[in-house]
């Protein structure tokens, strides 16, 4: 697997038979048919708003699954990310709320508006302290080996400079060139071998909801016509305090910030799924389909879903 670095300083549930796979919870543990992660968002409240509830349901899951990583979806600290590396909210907000066995394992980070509130070169330096931490840059790509052969890479976007809207305000992302990542990205996508592209973000480009406060129309003029033109199949983000998939020019959008404070979202207003439930989301990849399945902090399944290649 390898790394490569930019950017530093409808309700119901669609169960087939690979969603399943993602969805139970030990009966295709250990096997070798795909590699499996998990992925958390918004979540870094010193434990309060039932974020204890969700780490003790992802490391259950994380037990019986063995994902390969844990993926973080930004807002790490709220309200205003941390002061530096020694800040005390890295042990209340993570290292003694995640302190399982099953979930001592590599966390890949982006970087959310709160953290942005915050000290972000505090939050890259700790990688070079902790054994789990991984934020290497603003934005970067990781790959994995499929079982089987070929490829899934992951690319780790940083979209709070997309948004206009916190030019001047106490989300300070001055000094930050969002032309300059979305040519990035456009260039990794472009030169990728791998099967499976996956982007990844704090923030949706188009939500189950829809409209303003949902759909973030700043990243879909910037990033959508990049997807589809490199046949993206999967983005994952944060941002929204709800669970919500919907299905957009062949790319399936999945909204993933319930890791603590979360809301009723309502009824959706296109074909898809939302729903206000603390939790987190499980994907496992092999060559022939991703499939993914929003869990709760109780454990249960609450919509599942495979895409195929």
């Amino acid at each position: 697997m390898t790394i490569s670095r930019r950017g530093f300083l409808g309700t119901g549930a669609e169960l087939t038979a690979a969603s399943l796979l993602a969805a139970a919870p030990a009966a295709h543990a250990g096997t070798a048919d795909a590699f499996r992660f998990l992925s958390i968002g918004d979540w870094g409240r010193d434990g309060a708003h039932h974020q204890r509830n969700v780490a003790q349901a992802m490391a259950d899951r994380a037990a019986a699954d063995s994902p390969r990583f844990i993926l973080s979806l930004g807002d790490n600290f709220y309200e205003s990310g941390v002061k530096s590396v020694n800040d005390p909210q890295w042990k209340t907000s993570f290292e003694d709320v995640y302190d399982q066995a099953s979930l001592q394992r590599p966390w890949k980070v982006i970087l959310g508006n709160h953290d942005y509130r915050g000290n972000v070169p505090a939050q890259i330096e700790y990688s070079k302290r902790s054994k789990r931490w991984q934020l290497p840059a603003r934005y970067y790509t990781h790959t994995e080996t499929l079982p089987g052969g070929g490829e899934a890479e992951i690319f780790f976007l940083d979209s709070s400079p997309f948004i206009r809207k916190y030019v001047g305000t106490v989300t300070d992302i001055s000094g930050q060139d969002p032309h300059a990542q979305r040519a990035w990205l456009d260039d990794a996508l472009g030169r990728s071998a791998a099967r499976w592209k996956i982007v990844v973000g704090h923030h949706p480009l188009y939500t189950a909801l829809g409209g303003p406060g949902h759909d973030q129309p700043d990243l879909i003029a910037a990033l959508e016509p990049v997807l589809r033109r490199h046949g993206v199949k999967l983005y994952i983000n944060g941002h929204d305090h709800s669970m919500q998939y919907v299905e957009m020019g062949g790319v399936s959008y999945v909204t993933n910030g319930v890791g603590s404070e979360i809301y009723d979202p309502g009824t959706p207003s296109r074909a898809g799924f939302c729903l206000g439930a603390h939790g987190f989301l499980t994907t496992s990849v092999t060559r022939e389909a991703i499939a993914f399945a929003f869990i709760d902090m109780d454990g249960k399944t609450r919509f599942a879903k495979s895409i195929s290649a």
